[in-house]
């Protein structure tokens, strides 16, 4: 059988615990992002500094097999939306933590308006709830594809799917509410370029 695999952590911790400046925007970016722990952040933050260690390394680079894996990891970014077709290297060094935050499952199932907070957002995933092209996900920090961002569904069994449910009526009621004040901001703007 083998012996089992050491495992190890996926994250580096800041190297001074006590600075005010970074322990107050971590506290912003937990709470915007419904995030579990800080341990969610800095694995995020780690992912992101090995894409810049990369991308540093491969701008000093220029022979062909520089040039080979410098396609293929811009690919593989451009997949992830975190940089256009026309990106070059140097745009990855400008990437940020919340770049890569907006590419989260937990992120795409609230902005999709599957759910009314971040926290509802994480539950239902971790309570799979949520499908990414027919197939399961209950991993909220996943960073979804392009390709499949508009294939984030609802799973058919899951009473969420229901368009009547309560939590999703709550929603389809807010958005018939913008609509009417949105027809009456027309109405009102007619009327006063009637009087004029």
């Amino acid at each position: 059988m083998g012996d089992p695999r050491k495992q190890r952590k996926k994250y580096r911790k800041p190297s001074h615990p006590w600075q005010k400046t970074r322990i107050e925007e971590e506290k912003v970016l937990v709470q915007d992002y419904g995030l579990k722990n800080k341990k969610d952040l800095w694995r995020m933050t780690s992912k992101l500094a090995k894409f810049k260690q990369q991308a540093k390394s491969l701008i000093a680079k220029t022979d062909k097999q520089a040039i080979i894996e410098k396609e293929l990891f811009m690919k593989k970014l451009q997949k992830l939306s975190l940089i256009t077709a026309d990106a070059t290297l140097d745009d990855i060094l400008d990437l940020s933590v919340k770049d890569l935050l907006e590419r989260r499952l937990q992120t795409l199932v609230l902005r999709k308006g599957y759910a009314k907070t971040m926290k509802q957002s994480r539950q239902m995933i971790v309570h799979q709830h949520i499908t990414i092209n027919d197939q399961k996900f209950d991993v909220p920090s996943f960073l979804v594809p392009s390709l499949f961002e508009d294939k984030i569904e609802f799973l058919p069994k899951s009473p969420f799917s229901d368009p009547e449910h309560p939590e999703r009526k709550i929603e389809e009621l807010k958005v018939e509410e913008e609509k009417v004040k949105e027809e009456g901001k027309e109405e009102e703007e007619k009327v006063v370029e009637v009087k004029k």
